[in-house]
């Protein structure tokens, strides 16, 4: 899951990041309100972890621009306001949830772990692709021989080409849903994935095809 992590405070944001990315996230970290609200409206991302009290920008006020714009993104708000009238701004401003500082990483990752089963249950429970079906919420593929074992990136990599089924997603993008925006990482490291996930789904009519020079597309058709 590509998640967006606004937080000024860096220690505390790299520990977070790091604990994430442990956990198969894909990060994007900024430090500054604006620019987390512009890099929203133009990137995306599939979860938002917020702080409220943000150089010239608010997490209320972040939250509140999601919303106006549409964006249906989960948003746990981070704060060390514990006031009830400040959580009650936060999820009326649109949250989907608040985390009170200092807090645990186990808490924070149960929340995100609870959000993400949340919009996986709204966008399909059981789903059925060739011959295997794949159950969102779960997070599991299973064909006709049995479960398909994928690790976490190969995971992240199959749900970002069935977002896109039967469209090109490019390297780029690719990329950026699995380990963030402007991430440090190999020249091949997306094509060894699309290779591993290849053999792993041959033989379950899904085909990963290569558009050269333009990405990637997943379809029920054989090459």
């Amino acid at each position: 899951m590509r998640i967006v992590l606004v937080e000024d405070n860096e220690p505390l944001a790299r520990g977070i990041e790091n604990s994430l990315r442990d956990q198969g996230h894909a990060v994007d970290w900024l430090a500054d309100g604006a620019e987390a609200d512009q890099f929203l409206a133009t990137a995306g991302a599939d979860l938002a972890i917020v702080d409220v009290n943000l150089p010239t920008f608010s997490g209320f006020e972040i939250v509140r621009a999601l919303r106006k714009r549409g964006s249906t993104i989960p948003v746990i708000l981070l704060t060390a306001r514990g006031d009830l009238k400040d959580r009650v701004e936060g999820l009326d401003a649109g949250a989907d949830d608040y985390l009170v500082k200092p807090f645990e990483m186990a808490e924070l990752s149960a929340r995100v772990r609870a959000l993400s089963r949340r919009r996986a249950d709204l966008r399909s429970g059981v789903q059925t692709i060739g011959a295997i079906q794949f159950d969102r919420s779960a997070r599991v593929l299973v064909a006709p021989s049995g479960s398909i074992e994928l690790p976490r990136r190969e995971l992240a990599l199959f749900e970002c080409l069935l977002d896109h089924w039967g469209r090109i997603v490019s390297k780029e993008h690719i990329a950026d849903a699995l380990y963030g925006v402007g991430s440090d990482m190999e020249a091949n490291a997306v094509e060894l994935l699309i290779s591993r996930l290849r053999r792993k789904l041959s033989g379950t009519g899904v085909t990963i095809r290569t558009a050269r020079g333009l990405g990637y597309l997943m379809d029920d058709h054989p090459e």
